[in-house]
């Protein structure tokens, strides 16, 4: 079984959009996964994604309603098998809770899974339109599907 946790900011926008199309991914592939989402800061613990989130992704067949917002700890790295962040403010705030290399090593920008080592991130859509959460979904979907095709490496 394969553990994966997603990570951004506040855990309302772009995260419990990859958590929530991992989850439609796992069932839909019967993958038996881990599947969880968390932001580095704590400003909207308990919350639900943002409402904009919810609509775009419920518009493409993904309900994100049952998930809450939560932050990032350091039990995480013990937890999860890989640790996907959203952009390289995510990744930097993340690295400095690792205790060691290992910790260290199953951290990742998401959109590496589809361009390697290219280090891309997801933009952030809170500050914009409709447009630009459409966009977010179909990026973080492309990186889910291809890690459940191919599963996590």
């Amino acid at each position: 079984m394969q553990k994966v946790i997603f990570v951004c900011l506040g855990n309302i926008c772009r995260s419990p959009v990859a958590e929530g199309i991992m989850l439609h991914l796992n069932d839909k592939h019967n993958l038996n996964w881990t599947i969880d989402s968390a932001g580095t800061a704590n400003y909207h613990v308990g919350e639900a994604p943002d409402r904009r989130t919810i609509a775009n992704a419920r518009r493409n067949g993904v309900d994100l309603s049952p998930l809450r917002a939560r932050q990032f700890r350091t039990e995480d790295f013990k937890k999860f098998d890989r640790i996907f962040v959203m952009d390289k403010n995510n990744h930097s705030n993340v690295l400095k809770l690792a205790n060691t290399l290992e910790e260290k090593n199953k951290v990742e920008l998401l959109l590496n899974v589809l361009h390697p080592e290219t280090d891309m991130e997801v933009p952030d859509p809170y500050y914009g339109g409709e447009e630009d959460f459409e966009h977010v979904f179909q990026l973080v979907w492309s990186a889910c599907e291809k890690l459940a095709i191919n599963g996590i490496r």
